[in-house]
């Protein structure tokens, strides 16, 4: 495995493709498991269990599958093609570039501020005493920054993996803790709706919400910062990408099972967003004691802060990405840039200072009301956008032949595609419009 071989579609040196899979291999599912999986998606779960018990962890599990398909999608189109994602975007139109610069604009501007909030709560809650909220976020921002401005790849993916074991050791034993009712698990395995109102919306919307948005399309470009660059991995990146989403499952599984056991059976509500984690330490703290609380606490710390520094790694190398392409007007044969490159360069390191330092504003002024629904709209349309054109790629002569989707994956990629549709028809009505003109 020491030998190289040079990729000339990205331009890296590649290790060697292996004649069978193995998890010795495994990395960027862990990296996208561990991004995917903020603390918004641990929320999510916690209120659908304590709102309706373990009725929807069929939902939970099937979302995991949906993600599936398109991580899986998008490795393969990177694979088989030896092109970026953002590659395959621009030779669909301009109008895809148009959306992708909008998307990561606003967005990178409105998440930045997310993140840094999300991952300095529980650190708050574990030093009260130290600093103010606004600049615990700061901090983190800036060790995010400094982090993933000096390290490569391969060091980002140690460290990844070391929090990705926090967070689960800490998920598990919360869900054993609780001591949950297996029966009345596998019974929540039966796809059956909640008899409440809006209950099919709620369903959908958690299977949307299981394990990632951007982080999805930038599963590509850790596989390629990897070192794997050709056809001879596709074997590797599918274990790899299903090791990723069995690993999402399981932190929303038992996230779910303490909504269940903790929450819906003493009929107790929690706050929706990142505070609602505050809340359930409390809970957890009363139940279970103080050294209960805290080790949760940590657990949220490390959800929170991979989800940060996975998003400051890995779209910016998208953006990277993008930027190459539009210098070299998406021409073929044009600058092609090596991943180790790709992480040296301007436009990645641009948009790393652009995910930092303007949303620090926001921590301090509160968040723009016209932005946020502009936010919440991009967001809604980015999976929709994903599934469409990977549908459109990976059925066209743009991928070689044998690489192309088959009847499984298109149905899989038509499910996510009509599932985030609808979730985005919702999130675009949902908006106060009136108010926003």
């Amino acid at each position: 495995m020491a030998d190289t071989t040079d990729n000339t579609a990205t331009g890296t040196a590649a290790t060697s493709a292996p004649r069978k899979s193995s998890w010795k291999y495994i990395g960027p599912g862990i990296v996208v498991a561990a991004t995917g999986v903020g603390a918004g998606d641990l929320v999510a779960t916690l209120i659908a269990g304590s709102n309706f018990g373990y009725t929807l962890l069929w939902a939970a599990v099937i979302g995991c599958l949906v993600k599936i398909s398109l991580a899986e999608a998008a490795g393969r189109w990177h694979l088989s093609t030896g092109r970026t994602l953002f590659e395959g975007w621009a030779s669909l139109g301009r109008w895809t570039t148009w959306f992708f610069v909008v998307y990561v604009v606003i967005w990178g501007f409105v998440y930045g501020a997310a993140a840094m909030s999300s991952s300095a709560l529980p650190l708050q809650a574990l030093f009260p005493d130290v600093m103010d909220l606004k600049w615990w976020g700061i901090a983190c921002g800036l060790v995010g920054l400094v982090f993933v401005w000096f390290n490569k790849y391969a060091v980002f993916e140690k460290v990844m993996t070391v929090l990705v074991g926090v967070m689960f050791v800490v998920t598990v034993y919360l869900a054993i803790r609780v001591t949950p009712n297996l029966g009345d698990a596998f019974a929540g395995l039966l796809p059956v709706l909640p008899d409440e109102k809006d209950s099919i919306l709620n369903t959908l919307g958690l299977i949307g919400g299981v394990g990632g948005t951007i982080t999805l399309a930038a599963y590509g470009y850790w596989v390629n910062a990897k070192g794997w660059t050709n056809t001879g991995w596709m074997k590797v990146m599918r274990l790899d990408n299903r090791v990723a989403y069995a690993t999402t499952g399981i932190f929303v599984v038992s996230m779910l099972f303490v909504g269940a056991e903790l929450l819906h059976s003493a009929n107790v509500a929690i706050a929706s967003g990142d505070k609602g984690l505050i809340q359930l330490s409390d809970i957890l703290e009363d139940e279970y004691g103080t050294a209960t609380a805290k080790f949760f606490l940590i657990g949220f710390f490390a959800t929170s802060f991979t989800s940060l520094i996975g998003v400051w790694h890995g779209v910016s190398l998208m953006f990277a990405d993008f930027v190459a392409r539009y210098r070299s007007r998406g021409e073929a044969g044009g600058e092609e840039v090596a991943s180790g490159e790709r992480e040296k360069s301007w436009p990645f390191r641009a948009y790393l200072l652009w995910l930092t330092f303007p949303p620090i504003v926001l921590l301090f002024e509160g968040q723009p009301f016209r932005l946020i629904i502009l936010y919440g709209v991009l967001g809604a349309a980015f999976l929709p956008f994903l599934a469409g054109t990977l549908m459109w790629l990976l059925n066209t002569a743009r991928t070689p032949r044998e690489w192309r989707n088959g009847p499984l994956s298109n149905a899989m990629l038509a499910i996510a595609g009509l599932l985030f549709l609808v979730l985005c028809v919702k999130q675009i009505w949902d908006q106060p419009w009136a108010e926003f003109f």
